[in-house]
C-alpha cells in the first residue's frame, strides 16, 4: 500500500476503535454517526442522551485546541478566555495541549476532553466517531470567516505554478487535515491530473507550523497548509515573507469549530455555548493571537450546512467515516 492510499486509509480510519452498548436501530437514525450516538433530529450530528444517567457532570472541564507547533503559546493565548469559562460554569477548566489529532479525537471519545476546537479536517471524524457537537467558529468584526488552502514553495526552489512540483517534493500535514491534505489531494487530482506517489513525492508534517517553518528553511520544496496559521505565523515574526512564495490559493473554506462532547451535562453545554458567544474579546489574550488572523468574535454554525463542502471534498477523496 503506497503512502497516498495509507494516508486515506488512516483519515477514514484514525478513530480505529471497538464500540458496545449500540441504541436500537429502529428508533435511532444516526446517517453517518457511529452506532453509538442517535440523531433524531437529522442535523448531523450526536444528539445528548435522554437518560440522565449517561449525562457527564465532571468538577474540571478539559479544553483543547487544535493541535500546533509550540501548544504554550495558545495555552497563554486562551487563558483569558479560560477564565471566563470557569466563571460561566462555576467548573475549573484545565487547557489540554494535544499532539495530534487522533489523539484529540481519542481523547473525546473516551470522556477525557469535554470542550475543543478540532480543525476543518477533523470535524467529521470527530463529529461522527467521538460524538463532537460543534456551534461555533470565530469570525472577524463584520461576520466573514474562513481560510483559504495555499501551496507555499520558497524563492529559487524551481517551483513556479502547481504544474512544477510533478517530479519533486509536496509536504502535507497530517491525513485528516483538510487545506493540509484532504483539499490538496482533490484539487490536485482533479484540476491538474496529478496524484501523491505518481507524480510527485508526498511527505507528512504533522502541523501546519511545520510544513511552513519546512518551507521556510528550504526542508520541504513545497507544501499545502492553511493561510490563516501562516498569517499568524508571520505576525509573530516566526517566519519572514521573503521567506516564502505562494503558488495556489484555494476557495474559502471554515476555519477551526468549537464545541463540545455529545454527553456532558445539557445545562452545562448551555452554559459552555453562552460562555463563547457573552465574551468580550477586547483587551484579552485571545484578541492579542487571534486578531493576527482577523478575527474578532465566536458565531453561530450549523455542521450540517458550514461543513457541506468539507464533506463532499471527503467524498471525492473516498473517505469514510466509519468507525472500528
Amino acid at each position: 500500500m503506497n503512502l497516498f492510499r495509507k494516508a486515506l486509509a488512516a483519515a477514514a480510519l484514525v478513530a480505529g476503535f471497538t464500540i458496545a452498548g449500540a441504541a436500537a436501530a429502529q428508533d435511532c437514525p444516526r446517517g453517518d454517526l457511529d452506532e453509538r450516538y442517535c440523531d433524531r433530529d437529522g442535523d448531523l450530528i450526536a444528539d445528548i442522551p435522554e437518560d440522565p444517567a449517561q449525562w457527564l457532570d465532571p468538577e474540571t472541564l478539559i479544553f483543547a485546541y487544535t493541535p500546533v507547533e509550540d501548544p504554550a503559546v495558545y495555552k497563554e493565548a486562551w487563558s483569558d478566555f479560560i477564565t471566563y469559562l470557569e466563571e460561566k460554569t462555576g467548573r475549573k477548566v484545565q487547557f489540554f495541549p494535544v499532539q495530534s489529532n487522533a489523539a484529540q479525537i481519542e481523547a473525546m471519545r473516551s470522556g477525557r476532553l469535554h470542550i475543543s476546537g478540532f480543525n476543518t479536517g477533523s470535524n467529521p471524524l470527530a463529529v461522527n466517531c467521538a460524538g463532537f457537537r460543534p456551534f461555533t467558529i470565530m469570525a472577524g468584526e463584520d461576520g466573514s470567516y474562513g481560510y483559504e488552502m495555499e501551496i507555499i514553495t520558497y524563492p529559487g526552489s524551481g517551483i513556479e505554478k502547481v504544474e512544477d512540483i510533478r517530479g519533486k517534493q509536496l509536504a502535507f500535514t497530517s491525513p485528516t487535515s483538510n487545506s493540509g491534505f484532504k483539499a490538496p489531494s482533490a484539487i490536485l487530482k482533479a484540476d491538474f491530473g496529478m496524484e501523491p506517489e505518481k507524480d510527485f513525492e508526498a511527505v507528512f508534517s504533522g502541523k501546519h507550523d511545520n510544513s511552513i517553518l519546512g518551507v521556510a528553511n528550504k526542508d520541504y520544496m513545497a507544501a499545502s497548509i492553511a493561510n490563516s496559521v501562516k498569517g499568524r505565523m508571520l505576525k509573530r515574526g516566526v517566519v519572514k515573507p521573503e521567506q516564502l512564495v505562494t503558488i495556489y490559493k484555494s476557495q474559502t473554506f471554515p476555519t477551526t469549530a468549537y464545541g463540545t462532547v455529545y454527553n456532558l451535562k445539557p445545562e452545562l453545554q448551555q452554559q459552555i455555548r453562552d460562555a463563547f458567544f457573552s465574551f468580550n474579546w477586547e483587551g484579552t489574550s485571545l484578541e492579542e493571537e487571534f486578531s493576527k488572523s482577523g478575527e474578532a468574535q465566536f458565531i453561530p454554525i450549523t455542521y450540517k450546512e458550514h461543513w457541506d463542502v468539507i464533506r463532499k471534498i471527503d467524498a471525492a477523496n473516498g473517505v469514510s467515516y466509519a468507525c472500528k
